[in-house]
């Protein structure tokens, strides 16, 4: 009796669910955050795919991360690191160190060749050379970031991971 009781909820529960309509999207059912690159041209009609992410460091200072490619797969592969005006002031040239595992990097910056950046009295953002992290990354594992003087970690989630390696191929931007 039990048993029959335990079998008629179950298949009440699961007309009620298909009465709603649709089951559930895969975005719904997948795990974690998604991935959401982003495609735009230029000013100068320049296609740019990117990646956009909040982050804290350990100090709980906020940092957006923002790797984008500038034209088609192929093209120059930067990071943008931007603080708050004001709360942090960021020296150039000052190479962004990356470490996953027994794996390091020294990520040179670039923000001095970027005009626009350059000229940016505020000095809250630094900006890399990508490129040779992505070429060397095959899986999606966190990374621990540390620019000297400014924060000492910055721990990069898997799915942003994940993200920044998409730049590499072939998504439409």
């Amino acid at each position: 009796m039990r048993q029959q009781n335990g079998l008629a909820m179950l298949l009440a529960l699961l007309l009620a669910w298909l009465s709603l309509g649709t089951p559930p999207s895969q975005a719904a059912l997948a795990p974690g955050p998604l991935a959401q690159l982003h495609g735009h041209p230029d000013a100068s009609g320049t296609p740019v795919l990117r990646s956009l992410e909040s982050l804290r460091d350990l100090d709980d200072q906020s940092w957006q991360l923002v790797a984008y490619r500038e034209g088609g797969p192929g093209g120059p592969l930067r990071l943008r690191i931007v603080g708050y005006p004001g709360k942090v002031r960021l020296d150039h040239p000052t190479p962004l160190q990356v470490r996953s595992g027994a794996y390091a990097w020294d990520l040179e910056d670039i923000t001095l060749a970027n005009g626009a950046l350059a000229g940016d009295g505020r000095s809250a953002v630094a900006e890399f050379d990508l490129a040779a992290l992505l070429a060397d990354l095959t899986q999606d594992r966190p990374l621990r970031l540390r620019l000297p003087g400014v924060f000492s970690a910055l721990v990069v989630p898997p799915y942003v991971v994940g993200e920044w390696r998409q730049l590499l191929g072939d998504a439409p931007a």
